[in-house]
């Protein structure tokens, strides 16, 4: 099975360098296949690869369309889809 849904990038700059790196730190902290795309048709990319993140190069107000597949990938989905609502925050935390 696998769990799909999708986000709103709020960021003025979209899904750029800094919001890459959260979303790749916490999509590494899942053993659920995580996978994004900027279009739910695809191309969706490995979502802990930072290098093929930023390749996704998501613009603002774009929905950003998270699936995921395995064990905890639910939870992987609903993490990614609440990280991108929030619209990256700066929270202190290291995930």
């Amino acid at each position: 099975m696998t769990t799909t849904a999708s986000a709103v990038l709020k960021d003025p700059l979209g899904l750029h360098a800094r919001p890459s790196v959260k979303l790749v730190k916490l999509a590494k902290t899942f053993d659920a296949t995580v996978e994004i795309a900027a279009d739910p048709e695809g191309p969706w990319t490995a979502a802990k690869s930072l290098i093929k993140v930023m390749k996704v190069k998501a613009r603002h107000g774009t929905a950003l369309h998270v699936r995921a597949t395995g064990a905890d990938e639910a939870a992987a989905v609903a993490a990614l889809v609440e990280l991108v609502e929030a619209d990256f925050p700066e929270d202190g935390s290291d995930g």
